[in-house]
């Protein structure tokens, strides 16, 4: 039987001043089925939209890598950009991979962005 990727609910993301997890994709247990072992899903992520819902701009940075990481070099979609007020940027992809040990992580300059994500996720 044919499989294909769903399309996950993610809800908005407020992003905050400090670094933190944003988004991962990992399963806390793959125990249950019989007759099969399942794997840890992935996320083809198709886009990312940053919301400004204030007055004056902000200044946000997302990254790939490992749990709450910044390093430099890591930079996702958004390396220190300026969203300004009451304005939406948009990262658009055909997709681009995320797995189970990868976490898109993000800091913004002050309160008020929130991110929304659309993707699918899949299991290998």
């Amino acid at each position: 039987m044919a499989t294909a990727n769903k399309i996950p609910n993610i809800p908005p993301i407020a992003i905050g001043t400090s670094v933190a997890n944003l988004l991962n994709c990992a399963l806390g247990s793959l125990t249950g089925p019989v007759g099969f072992s399942l794997t840890q899903p992935w996320l083809n992520i198709k886009h990312i939209r940053l919301n400004n819902k204030t007055g004056a701009a902000i200044t946000v940075t997302l990254y790939k890598g490992a749990t709450g990481a910044s390093a430099a070099g890591t930079e996702f979609a958004f390396a220190a950009v300026s969203i300004p007020a009451n304005q939406s940027v948009d990262y658009f992809s055909p997709g681009t991979p995320f797995y189970s040990t990868d976490f898109l992580t993000g800091i913004a300059s002050a309160t008020g962005v929130t991110m929304n994500v659309e993707a699918e996720v899949g299991f290998t």
